[in-house]
């Protein structure tokens, strides 16, 4: 509202209307926490068209985030401060019993499912300071729980979904983090009911008892960053009973050999395509944008109806490399290509015939040769200690920086 003059105000104050300063709005910290928590929860049901469910069926972090609704259907004081986000009536409290899930979460099992530390309770001992937290461990907590937003989220949102998928499809697991585990750039964990990446580890440096520390640049999955201390960061997982888990690197395993063995059974080919689109982003940069994808059948009827399919960019294609699969898990193996070029997933959105955005998931701006060595360590189960850079375009070792020579 622009600012009045002296004669609006009079001539406002004849018609009866009062002429306030409208206040802005300052959130607390927890306020900010409790409605980035929620909004988790309603891009779960933009995504999916209902609320998050409870059941063994269901996957981790639906079952998170359905623990964290029922959390907040409970906490009423925030109710007000959430109504403007609740446009699906998501607060509202249903009929029936309460999950046995949240049952079985104390207090602050709960809590940690918002990602909101619990506060000390009162001892009928007043002696006995049981909760009283050294001033170090509340400067922990605060480097968690102190987020801002990530100005270059976009680049990171294909990992949190890539992760999703390889979760879903058993390429990766979410373990219980132990206490004082490693913790290394580029990999995944799971905080306060959020999936955390680690994109930055600088050089650590040493303090007492030879522990190495370092502060880590941390992304989350809800489009926040933070910059704790490793050694917080570790804290923070480990105790973190209920949700506090490292989600593993794609277990690869002994995928395939450069030939077939008596015994071994054909189960499928690598394909690696290149477009034949017109699209200015496909013609620029036209061999160096490979789709890389896996089949059990043929690969030329796969690819027959191309240009009606979204997966191809509507556009024919042209098969640039095969390589033939034994005794392979297929969609564990699409996991492990998602994995280790993540980073150079093109990020294109095309109208389909129906005038649908779509994006497609397989089609890496990356050349080559690099596929050529990533199916190279694969087949010698060297892939896991690997990642692409884009920056080098070539395969670097984890946390590295530094490009394998092939």
């Amino acid at each position: 509202m622009a600012d009045l003059d002296n004669e609006d105000d009079k001539l406002l104050a004849e018609l009866g209307v009062e002429v306030t300063a409208k206040k802005v709005a300052t959130l607390t910290p927890l306020e900010e926490r409790v409605i980035a928590g929620f909004e988790v929860v309603m891009r779960f049901h933009a995504e999916h068209g209902r609320a998050p469910l409870h059941g063994e069926g269901r996957d981790i972090f639906e079952r998170l985030y359905a623990v964290r609704l029922d959390r907040l259907r409970d906490l009423t004081e925030f109710h007000a401060l959430l109504a403007e986000f609740d446009m699906a009536g998501l607060l509202a409290k249903p009929d029936g019993l309460v999950s046995a899930e949240i049952e079985a979460l104390d207090d602050e099992g709960l809590l940690a499912e918002l990602g909101v530390e619990a506060n000390g309770q009162v001892e009928d001992d007043i002696k006995t300071l049981r909760h009283v937290k050294p001033r170090q461990e509340i400067r922990a907590a605060e480097e968690i729980t102190s987020r801002r937003p990530c100005a270059e989220f976009e680049r990171f949102q294909p990992l949190f979904e890539a992760v999703r998928a390889d979760l879903k499809s058993g390429v990766r697991e979410a373990r219980k983090f132990g206490e004082s585990a490693a913790i290394r750039k580029g990999e995944f964990f799971i905080l306060g009911g959020q999936v955390a990446y680690v994109a930055e580890v600088p050089e650590a440096f040493t303090i007492e008892h030879d522990h190495p520390n370092g502060r880590l640049r941390v992304i989350f999955d809800n489009g926040t960053e933070s910059e704790p201390l490793l050694r917080s960061f570790q804290r923070a997982l480990y105790k973190d009973e209920q949700v506090g888990r490292r989600i593993t690197d794609p277990a690869v395993g002994p995928l395939f050999g450069t030939e077939a063995e008596d015994g071994d059974l054909e189960s499928g080919t690598i394909y690696v395509l290149r477009s034949r689109s017109d699209h200015p982003t496909i013609t620029d940069r036209h061999d160096l944008i490979h789709k890389i994808g896996v089949t059990g059948g043929d690969v030329n009827a796969r690819i027959a109806n191309a240009r009606h399919d979204p997966t191809y960019l509507l556009a024919d294609v042209e098969i640039v490399a095969t390589y033939k699969l034994y005794n392979i898990n297929r969609a564990k193996l699409e996991g492990v290509f998602h994995r280790v070029l993540g980073r150079a997933r093109l990020d294109l959105t095309i109208p389909d015939r129906f005038g649908q955005t779509v994006r497609p998931r397989e089609w890496f701006l990356v050349p080559l040769h690099v596929i050529d060595e990533v199916v190279e360590r694969i087949s010698n189960q060297t892939i896991t200690d690997y990642e692409y850079d884009p920056a080098s375009a070539s395969l670097v070792r984890h946390g590295s920086g530094v490009a394998t020579q092939s």
